[in-house]
């Protein structure tokens, strides 16, 4: 039996919901959303809608029609980043994002000449909120932050830094890749501009599925322009939601999926489904202790991370473990630098990368138990 804990990377298993939502839409409709008149095509146009309902309802949103689908997070962030900062502008954001961030920050600073302020959190990924009010300037025109670390697992203080970007009126981007479907999220109470998510990790959707909620007024250029299904003698990009952002065929089937698995996580109640994972996460940081040579990094508080737990064993490569627990043990586990650099200059491992396992809902103890005697016994 193999066991997976790459969690922060993909959920895996899938709710049965999700498989069976995507399997009958293939077999027993199959058609686009927004492409025909036909009967098929308004039952699309219908789920597709029902599907941003659920999830403008999962984060408290009560408008569907800026609920924007994409194909994941990293094209959510690069629409919201690239469709805010023009030419000359200043951006804020943390020392633990992701690349999908990063590197469309840095692409940006080359090509129009923005400047980027990275705020720096403590090894254990901390940031100091003072240090973000501190470094707005007058052309200050985005703060972007990851609400969970995907290195450490950090929860960084999303509500205060949307307070501070309120106040100044600067638009504030969270990338929720590692806490969407795992940490209740409001978008009013949590003083969110724009949420970008993504389907396939803890909201246990499909992969190809993502997108943004928009929670303001701030204008966002397209990324992309071309057919949206209507207004087709226009020459120019509707300038109304969704079809404002979304251009070309959606994912019909896939954002099927992700509905119904809004729809599982609301049945089992995300606080439960997070007390679980949290509950797996404490019951991990105790056992993985016992470990030999282990050095555990974040700030090993099962209250203060999302279920995201990066480690090394001193002398051994990160991906000469994860290679021998997948081939000797069929234990699934992550290596290497996690796509966020950054986060790994803060701990010290940005040469050598780190194993990181990612806790499901649908992991158990004894997936812990079984990974805890694999790692001791490697080393014998």
């Amino acid at each position: 039996m193999s066991i997976y804990l790459d969690n922060a990377a993909t959920s895996y298993p899938k709710p049965r919901e999700v498989a069976d939502a995507v399997y009958n839409f293939m077999v027993n409709n199959g058609t686009s959303s927004g492409r025909g008149s036909y009967q098929k095509a308004m039952e699309s146009d219908f789920l597709i809608y029902n599907t941003r309902k659920e999830i403008a309802s999962l984060f408290n949103f009560n408008d569907p029609k800026k609920v924007i689908f994409t194909s994941n997070i990293t094209e959510a962030l690069n629409m919201a980043i690239k469709g805010i900062l023009k030419r000359g502008d200043h951006v804020i954001t943390s020392s633990l994002e992701h690349n999908a961030v990063w590197r469309c920050l840095k692409t940006l600073e080359k090509e129009i000449n923005i400047s980027i302020t990275k705020i720096d959190a403590n090894k254990e990924g901390y940031t100091n909120i003072k240090d973000i009010e501190e470094n707005i300037k007058d052309n200050t025109s985005l703060i972007v932050f990851t609400q969970a670390s995907n290195v450490l697992g950090t929860i960084q203080p999303i509500k205060d830094i949307g307070a501070i970007a309120r106040r100044y009126k600067i638009p504030f981007l969270v990338d929720a890749a590692q806490s969407a479907g795992v940490l209740p999220i409001d978008v009013k109470e949590d003083n969110i501009d724009i949420l970008a998510f993504t389907g396939h990790k803890s909201l246990l959707g499909p992969m190809g599925t993502g997108g943004l909620l928009i929670n303001c007024e701030y204008n966002i250029e397209p990324l992309k322009v071309g057919g949206t299904g209507g207004d087709s003698a226009y020459e120019y990009q509707p300038n109304y939601y969704p079809n404002k952002l979304e251009t070309g065929t959606l994912n019909v089937s896939g954002i099927i999926g992700l509905g119904e698995a809004v729809k599982f996580i609301k049945n089992k109640g995300i606080i439960n489904i997070h007390n679980k994972e949290k509950e797996l996460v404490r019951y991990a940081l105790d056992k993985l202790k016992s470990v030999n040579n282990i050095q555990i990094y974040g700030p090993q508080d099962s209250d203060k991370i999302v279920s995201v737990i990066s480690f090394n064993i001193k002398n051994t490569m990160a991906e000469e473990i994860a290679y021998t627990l997948d081939n000797k043990y069929n234990i699934m586990v992550r290596a290497g630098l996690h796509c966020a650099p950054s986060a790994h200059d803060l701990i010290g491992t940005k040469d050598i990368g780190t194993l990181r396992i990612g806790i499901g809902y649908f992991n158990e103890r004894e997936d812990i138990d079984i990974l805890v005697r694999a790692l001791n016994e490697i080393q014998i």
